[in-house]
């Protein structure tokens, strides 16, 4: 008996196991479902829904089109024979390629509820019905010709063609969207005619400049329309790397009502935006909910409340069958500046946007890449050219059988007579056909089923006509196979009879534009900005605050006040060398404790908040670090729009962030002081404006036992704090003359200060 078990086996480790398992998965998942071809720009799920449609009948071959069916039958169609997977997964992808919000060129002719641009489902797949495209034409029609390779399916029963032989490059006129392991794409759609012309460019000349090149596709054409703001530089740049980000906002247009009112109209939205959530993010703007752990609307959240409703007095989605995008915005009154609307609307809603340029997609070589825009135009015309070679050489083996067939009967009609008698008298008359007049089995079996009535005169002059046409045929098709500039001719040919059969005009309008940023208006007055040693942060009103007056919570102290405006920037440094920064407007004021500088800035894991100042963007500031190194900048050079902060001070291990100095009017010098007393004074002249950061020039020369331990700047007079005998604090203040005996170049070492142990120096 066998035993099972002695049979050689392979033994692996489970991990490699594991790590092989995933990896088979992950390429089954980019390459079997969510990323598109280059070739075809279908999906593995499109394209089997499209091949299955076509073999349904359901392809344009008439005028009026086939009838459409319904789409559940389709549905199973595709599942029983190509793609064993969820049925709402299919269905869920032919309702998007009948999309004309979704797809610039949808494939398949819907009817009925398939959804709308607001987030609708379609209906349910037993009610809809649908059929292909016009369009669909294109990438359907030539697959019976010997254009594409063909595999088994799923279960081995049928066959499935690999790609579909596409006429046009519709992995750019409908783009593509999808996540795999490890991989995304973002692929936006494009104008037809602009695709159609820049292929056939590169057909006419493969080494076509970039510059040139770059003028036939000014960039995406999306379904809804729209406008793109980003620069023609930005747009090429995202092209030329197969990645970027483009601005995009929506169009619109003022009404003019009676009495002098008006009103503002949507009626094209960027990519991925609806009417729905323009008004879902009005509705949170204009009543806003308290967020998760906090007791009442933040400062920022009441006033953007406040900012939005000052311009805006009602929306309304007036959206239809006749105008697919109506949203109208009424203004608080009519005196309000129209642009000072818009911009409002723009800087706080999806009505101005980024969208995404990914090129990503399985390449010729059946390798999942990102590609820049002229390599995918290439790899497609490599196809094109490939597949009309292919439907050529199918089209020329048609032709030479045909004529081969015809000169059989050619021949018959010439000894029609000796051929009756053989087929009457001879036991086999197809071998005695095939000796007798030299002919092939394929020709002699035609002639055995050929029809009496096929033998009148009439035929034979039919047969010379069909000859001479077959051969003109066979001419032409040869001469595009041996033939490179016919091959390209006529490639060029039927790309622009598609494009003029199925081109339209630019939806998208591209113009350069700024970014719209909204000015939040705040009253300029005087505030004080208290922080305490826990990083608590609040901004009371005025300057006159009593220091001794101020509370904290139990454990905690003050860091530090700061005088300044509600205008200003409160900055936070990091011990990572990151600034990060927040609007002293958006600080919390009253009597409270105020708030935790965490709230308002992201720190980076395992960073403290060292040192804070509050100051307008004007502001000079001289940067130190324990490691001598410092520099000169603006407090609007730390500032940030992001809550995560800017690199700006570079940081050597164990350096830690001085505290920032404000130059004072009339301060001339620098001094410095290390761990050990010595101080150096040198001229100010000597630093210089570093508006990026970085780690500066060397202030002092110090090291890991002796670092430096403060800065200041000064006029003739200093005052140095530290301690006397016996431990007790102690003031120095040096004037003019003692501070003469410390002055030298910046990077020195400096002297002891006499009579005083020191650890940190102020202006006089």
């Amino acid at each position: 008996m066998n035993d099972l078990f002695s049979e050689p086996t392979e033994q692996v480790t489970l991990a490699h196991y594991a790590e092989r398992a995933y990896l088979e998965y992950a390429l089954s998942v980019v390459k079997g479902r969510a990323l598109p071809d280059v070739c075809d720009g279908q999906k593995p799920v499109q394209r089997r829904i499209l091949y299955s449609m076509e073999r349904m009948g359901l392809a344009f071959t008439t005028a009026s089109g086939p009838k459409a069916v319904k789409s559940a039958r389709v549905v199973g169609d595709v599942l029983g024979k190509y793609h064993p997977h969820g049925d709402q997964s299919a269905y869920d992808a032919m309702v998007r390629m009948a999309q004309d919000f979704s797809m610039r060129y949808p494939l398949v002719d819907g009817q009925g509820n398939f959804g709308s641009r607001d987030g609708d489902g379609a209906a349910a797949m037993r009610y809809t019905e649908a059929r292909l495209a016009p369009i669909a034409r294109l990438l359907l029609d030539e697959i019976d010709e010997g254009t594409v390779d063909f595999a088994p399916n799923y279960d081995g029963e049928f066959q499935e063609p690999r790609q579909l032989p596409a006429r046009l490059p519709f992995v750019l006129l409908n783009g593509a969207s999808g996540i795999a392991v490890g991989l995304a794409t973002e692929i936006p759609s494009h104008n037809l005619r602009e695709v159609a012309a820049a292929a056939v460019a590169l057909i006419r000349n493969d080494r076509l400049p970039d510059e040139e090149f770059a003028t036939f596709i000014q960039g995406p054409d999306y379904a809804g329309g729209g406008q793109i703001i980003s620069s023609p530089e930005e747009i090429r740049a995202a092209y030329a790397t197969g990645r970027g980000n483009l601005k995009v906002r929506a169009r619109w247009k003022i009404e003019e009502l009676a009495r002098g009112q008006w009103q503002l109209v949507v009626t094209e939205l960027p990519p991925g935006t609806s009417a729905a959530k323009i008004g879902e993010e009005i509705e949170e703007l204009t009543n806003p909910k308290v967020k998760a752990g906090k007791k009442t609307l933040t400062a920022e959240q009441t006033q953007l409340k406040a900012t939005v409703l000052s311009v805006l007095d009602a929306v309304r989605d007036e959206s239809s069958k006749e105008s697919a995008v109506r949203l109208v915005f009424e203004p608080k009154t009519s005196r309000i500046e129209q642009a000072e609307l818009i911009t409002t609307l723009l800087a706080h809603t999806s009505l101005e946007s980024s969208s995404p340029i990914n090129l990503t997609m399985i390449g010729a070589d059946g390798i999942p890449t990102q590609k820049n825009l002229r390599q995918v135009l290439t790899e497609w015309v490599a196809f094109r050219a490939e597949t009309v070679q292919r439907r050529t050489q199918f089209r020329l083996d048609k032709v030479l059988k045909r004529i081969h067939i015809l000169e059989g009967r050619q021949l018959v009609l010439l000894n029609i007579d000796e051929v009756i008698r053989i087929i009457r008298h001879s036991d086999e008359p197809k071998a005695a056909l095939i000796e007798r007049f030299k002919l092939s089995e394929i020709q002699a079996d035609d002639i055995l089923e050929i029809r009496l009535r096929q033998l009148a005169r009439l035929e034979a002059i039919k047969i010379e006509q069909d000859l001479a046409e077959l051969r003109a045929d066979q001419v032409k098709l040869e001469d595009i196979l041996t033939n490179p500039s016919s091959l390209k001719r006529t490639v060029i040919k039927e790309i622009e009879a598609d494009a003029k059969l199925h081109g339209d005009d630019r939806r998208t309008l591209i113009q350069a534009e700024k970014r719209a940023v909204a000015e939040v208006k705040v009253v300029d007055e005087p505030v004080t900005v208290v922080v305490s040693l826990k990083g608590w942060v609040r901004a009371l009103k005025g300057h006159e605050v009593e220091v001794g007056g101020l509370g904290f919570k139990a454990g905690d102290a003050l860091y530090g006040v700061f005088p300044c405006r509600s205008v200003d920037t409160l900055l936070v440094f990091g011990s990572n060398g990151r600034v990060y920064s927040t609007a002293v407007s958006g600080l919390p004021g009253g009597r409270g404790d105020g708030q935790p500088i965490t709230t308002l800035v992201d720190l980076e894991s395992g960073t403290q908040p060292l040192h804070y100042f509050a100051a307008s963007a004007d502001t000079t500031l001289l940067l130190a670090n324990t490691g001598g190194f410092g520099l000169l900048a603006t407090a609007g050079d730390l500032t940030s729009r992001q809550k995560g902060g800017k690199g700006f001070l570079a940081l050597e291990a164990d350096e830690k962030v001085l505290p920032p100095v404000p130059l004072a009017a009339g301060h001339a010098q620098v001094a410095c002081l290390s761990l050990t007393g010595r101080l150096l004074v040198f001229a100010l002249s000597e630093l210089k404006l570093q508006p990026k950061g970085g780690r500066g020039l060397t202030l002092m020369d110090v090291d890991a036992k002796d670092p430096l331990v403060s800065v200041a700047t000064c006029a003739n007079t200093l005052k140095v704090l530290g301690t006397g005998r016996g431990g007790k604090p102690k003031e120095e203040s040096l004037g003019a003359t003692a501070l003469s005996g410390h002055v030298g170049k910046r990077a020195r070492k400096g002297k002891v200060v006499d009579g005083i142990k020191a650890t940190r120096v102020i202006a006089g």
